[in-house]
């Protein structure tokens, strides 16, 4: 299920006596420390990513890609030939990647909610895009991956996409569509961090190729709705996924870990009832940095600019029901809020582009894509 959001939720603690105060991982909120340039708009914007000419694809749920040329601006112009997605709930057209070669091959790959037995699922696929005047077309399209299995309900797809910049490989962010026990099941791919070759197959040096068709693909498990995801400097993973009713989690991402969903959380079921802490079960790996009350990650970058000299190294988190961008210190494999910044809205993607400045996404109708760069 969604999050109530920050508001609600910290209120709630405040009533009843749960919170005499903000959390110790909650740090204060400061001013926008940037000068914030509205390059497009779009309708319930979901991802984006830069082309190699300074071009930005966009993808919304409904099912539309989006082409924006930050310099002409304008209106964005259209890419036809994305498939039919499952629109509805938290579902419809997710995530763009650029395939690493994509300036030889034009390979684009996208994921997105399908409608199938049982509901819909996540789905990821790859396909050609030829670019003509302010548009393009997707063609050859090929479905590389899927959900093991589907649900009614329209929620915690998650479906991320990142590519290994070392070899080439494809990571999978696999939500577990409100499903929570699959998440601890090696039978299903739903609640897990997914590794493949960039033409589907599962990776070779995946912990357990030896067990089977679906759990070659699983880098690791126990995860709930991993809405974010990237490498830092020193080649390691960093993923961040919404919890229920509190503990959303910054996660360091390790081969082989079971991250402990639905067993244990840092927070609470929705209709109130416990779950274990990390603590209580040492066979599952804890978080880095856990959020009570939420802030709705909705997507994740680790900065390696010099614009934000003083930010290289952190993780940016954009939330959608705080509203607000958390930025969080990492050293060595902890880490630690450092700052809160207001935005006004929900925010959905955020990106950093090859000079160092950082690219926000808007959620919902008319929701803005915005260059940040520092004040």
């Amino acid at each position: 299920m969604m999050h109530f959001g920050l508001s609600v939720s910290y209120v709630l603690a405040l009533v009843t006596g749960a919170l005499a105060g903000p959390p110790p991982s909650m740090a204060p909120r400061q001013a926008q420390p940037w000068k914030s340039t509205t390059i497009s708009t779009h309708q319930e914007g979901w991802a984006f990513a830069f082309l190699p000419d300074g071009k930005v694809i966009v993808n919304e749920r409904r099912g539309n890609m989006k082409l924006v040329d930050p310099v002409a601006k304008g209106t964005p112009g259209s890419i036809t030939g994305v498939p039919s997605v499952a629109y509805g709930g938290q579902g419809g057209l997710h995530d763009v990647a650029l395939h690493p070669q994509y300036a030889e091959n034009n390979i684009v790959y996208i994921s997105y909610a399908e409608s199938g037995g049982g509901g819909a699922g996540c789905a990821a696929a790859r396909a050609k895009l030829t670019l003509s005047g302010t548009g393009g077309a997707l063609s050859d399209l090929q479905v590389i991956w899927r959900h093991s299995q589907k649900a009614g309900g329209g929620l915690q797809f998650a479906c991320r996409l990142l590519f290994d910049k070392t070899d080439g490989s494809l990571w999978i962010s696999s939500g577990e569509i409100n499903q929570m026990w699959p998440s601890q099941s090696m039978t299903t791919n739903l609640g897990k961090m997914i590794h493949l070759y960039d033409n589907g197959t599962s990776f070779a040096g995946n912990p357990f190729t030896s067990e089977g068709a679906v759990q070659s693909q699983i880098w690791s498990l126990g995860h709930r709705n991993p809405l974010g995801i990237d490498w830092d400097a020193q080649g390691r993973l960093w993923e961040v996924e919404m919890g229920p009713r509190g503990g959303d989690e910054l996660n360091l991402i390790q081969k082989g870990a079971n991250y402990g969903w639905p067993v244990v959380c840092e927070g609470t079921h929705y209709n109130g009832t416990t779950i274990p802490k990390h603590a209580s079960n040492p066979k599952m790996t804890a978080p880095k940095a856990f959020w009570v009350p939420v802030i709705s990650p909705g997507g994740l970058i680790i900065y390696k600019g010099d614009l934000f000299s003083s930010w290289k190294g952190n993780a940016i988190i954009v939330g959608l029901s705080s509203q607000q961008i958390v930025r969080v210190t990492i050293t060595g494999d902890t880490a630690k809020e450092a700052q809160r910044i207001p935005m006004g809205k929900r925010m959905r993607g955020i990106r950093e582009d090859k000079d160092g400045a950082i690219w926000v996404l808007e959620d919902g109708a008319g929701g803005k894509l915005m260059k940040l760069t520092p004040n």
